[in-house]
C-alpha cells in the first residue's frame, strides 16, 4: 500500500506540471495509472502466489474472483477501491500470462485501438 500511496503523490506532483499539454498530459497519466495498477498486482501476486487470469482480470483487485485459480490470502477490502479506467474513459488491458512478461497491461491510447501511432499508441507496462 505504501508503493500505491507514493505512485499517488507522484501523481499528484507531475501530473500538474503537465496539464496544458492536453494529449501528453493524458500519456503521462496513462503511465502513472499503469504503475498504481502493476503496484496492487504485486501486492495480489505476494498474497496469493500468482496474478490474476485474463479471465478474473484487473476486476480481481477490486473483489474476490469466483473462478479458478481462487485466491488464498485475498485482503479484505480489496487491493484498488475500483478498476480505473484511461484518461480516454477506456478499460486498460489486461492479459495474464502476457506476450511481454508475467501479464501485459496497456491503455490503447486516444484511438481506444490496439497499435497505433502518435497519440493513438498504446501506452504499455513493458515499454
Amino acid at each position: 500500500m505504501v508503493v500505491v500511496v507514493i505512485i499517488g503523490l507522484l501523481a499528484a506532483v507531475v501530473v500538474p506540471r503537465v496539464v496544458g499539454r492536453g494529449e501528453e498530459a493524458k500519456i503521462a497519466a496513462a503511465r502513472l495509472q499503469i504503475k498504481e495498477i502493476e503496484a496492487a498486482l504485486d501486492l495480489y501476486r505476494l498474497d496469493n502466489g500468482f496474478y490474476p487470469t485474463t479471465e478474473q482480470g484487473l476486476k480481481a483487485l477490486v473483489e474476490r474472483p469466483t473462478t479458478e485459480p481462487l485466491p488464498r490470502n485475498w485482503r479484505e477490502g480489496g487491493y484498488m477501491k475500483k478498476v480505473p479506467v484511461d484518461p480516454w474513459g477506456n478499460p486498460f488491458v489486461y492479459r495474464s500470462p502476457g506476450d511481454h512478461g508475467e501479464y501485459d497491461l496497456f491503455s490503447m491510447g486516444a484511438d481506444g485501438r490496439e497499435g497505433g501511432e502518435g497519440s493513438g499508441k498504446d501506452i504499455t507496462s513493458w515499454e
